[in-house]
């Protein structure tokens, strides 16, 4: 109460819940399950989803009064992709939220990897910037992340990961976890 609800991925709810949802909103009042008390609410709300509502509306896929509801003040945020501009500012903040993360002294990108990360599509958006950039600073030796320590879709090198499962058929799981971290540690 009186606080700020945030709701990722809004187009993503089933319908059942969509009204359940619109109840609430517009009553302005829940309750708990279990429960027989009616609590009042002073919210504020935030909803973000990938979909266009509207497309979602006209399939009949996400309820017309539910989306008007929510349609107070739409930002529209592009994906990764289509603002590369973007990428070098949002990987250097994530790159020091993780190096102070992990106790790290890590001081950027070389050019070489900066390169890399804004010529990459993105499929996976910022959330996937964030694991790639979480993955460098874990793997990073240095003060500079390259591009040895993204990971592989990014950098367009063969991934050390994939390696068969038919290779390790007669070994140990000490002897798989030595082949696999040495071969990590290699590419590093």
């Amino acid at each position: 109460n009186k606080g700020t609800i945030f709701l990722d991925e809004i187009g993503e709810i089933p319908l059942p819940m969509q009204a359940k949802l619109l109840r609430a909103i517009q009553e302005r009042e829940i309750q708990r399950v279990g429960g027989d008390q009616v609590i009042k609410l002073d919210v504020r709300i935030l909803a973000a989803t990938n979909k266009v509502l509207q497309e979602e509306v006209a399939a009949g896929r996400f309820r017309q009064e539910l989306y008007y509801r929510l349609n107070v003040v739409s930002l529209n945020l592009p994906p990764l992709r289509d603002r590369p501009e973007d990428i070098p500012l949002m990987a250097m903040y994530v790159l020091r939220s993780f190096a102070k993360k992990n106790d790290k002294a890590v001081k950027g990108f070389t050019p070489g990897a900066m390169d890399k990360l804004v010529k990459y599509a993105w499929p996976g958006n910022v959330r996937e910037l964030e694991n790639a950039v979480e993955r460098a600073v874990v793997l990073l030796l240095g003060e500079y992340v390259s591009e040895r320590e993204l990971p592989p879709v990014i950098t367009g090198q063969p991934d050390p990961e994939s390696l068969s499962t038919s290779a390790f058929t007669d070994m140990t799981p000490d002897e798989i976890e030595r082949v696999i971290v040495t071969d990590i540690v290699g590419n590093v």
